[in-house]
């Protein structure tokens, strides 16, 4: 892979990995529409390993917190907060999408990489749902809301995120809408949620780069691709935060109703 490459695939994970647009979708769709080779480990890794640096500086605060009250709730204070309960829902909520991603995610990657119509369709059909969740929703409740049964729900529904279109932001945001949440508790919680997931897929990644090795020549498209990844992605987070707060989601409902419709007629 040339450096090209390398920065804008990467520019395009960071975006399409934060905003709920599917970065699957456009990783895959994209190259396809440009005649460019599959990304191999070494890409996968840069892009994973990006995307985790940019949540993690963006929320770093958060990520203390939630390691602090984790660590209380271990320590005598047990649950009695909604900071100390957090930090449980977020690990009981990422259970169901690490066993389904463990089990399925080869199986699922075979069967749609191949298809864009598939892709573009199931692109379409959760612009849809989100949009019916963002008229529809309550928007009521904020973070401290959070109980058992909604953090559960919400990391079922992440479970579908390994079907290219879907997008993780997208679907764990819909689901936090249909349950009650505003916007930016949806936006927010989506993204804590996302971090043991990225995480997790970034030393997997890593972990089998170290026993392969970078092959010659990866080692600057590697380095771009994690930089490229890391300030796309962080952008992207505070403009999806500052967004939500003032306007609805439609503008992403729109935009994957318009990318699925033209990459259906260019592919």
């Amino acid at each position: 892979m040339n450096i090209l490459h390398a920065l804008v695939l990467g520019a395009l994970q960071g975006l399409t990995e934060v905003l709920p647009i599917s970065s699957s979708a456009h990783l895959i769709l994209v190259p396809k529409l440009l005649g460019w080779a599959e990304s191999g480990l070494t890409f996968d890794v840069a892009l994973h390993l990006g995307t985790f640096i940019a949540l993690a500086l963006y929320f770093w605060r958060d990520i203390f917190d939630l390691i602090y009250n984790f660590i209380g709730s271990l320590s005598g204070k047990g649950f009695q907060t909604p900071g100390n309960r957090l930090p449980w829902y977020i690990i009981i909520a990422t259970i169901p999408a690490a066993i389904v991603g463990k089990s399925f995610e080869e199986p699922i990657e075979e069967i749609f990489r191949h298809s864009p119509t598939i892709i573009c369709t199931v692109l379409m059909a959760f612009a849809l749902l989100l949009a019916f969740a963002d008229t529809t929703g309550a928007k009521r409740w904020k973070l401290d809301r959070i109980t058992l049964k909604s953090a559960t729900l919400v990391g079922l529904a992440q479970c579908l995120a390994l079907i290219p279109g879907v997008s993780r932001s997208g679907i764990t945001i819909t689901a936090a809408l249909l349950l009650g949440f505003n916007r930016e508790t949806s936006a927010r919680f989506s993204f804590l949620l996302s971090l043991p997931i990225v995480f997790g897929a970034a030393v997997l990644k890593v972990g089998h780069l170290l026993k392969t090795g970078i092959p010659p020549g990866e080692t600057t498209p590697l380095l771009v691709g994690v930089a490229s990844s890391a300030v796309f992605g962080y952008l992207s987070v505070m403009f999806l935060l500052k967004l939500v707060q003032r306007y609805s989601l439609y503008p992403f409902v729109w935009y994957r109703l318009a990318v699925g419709v033209l990459f259906l007629i260019l592919l």
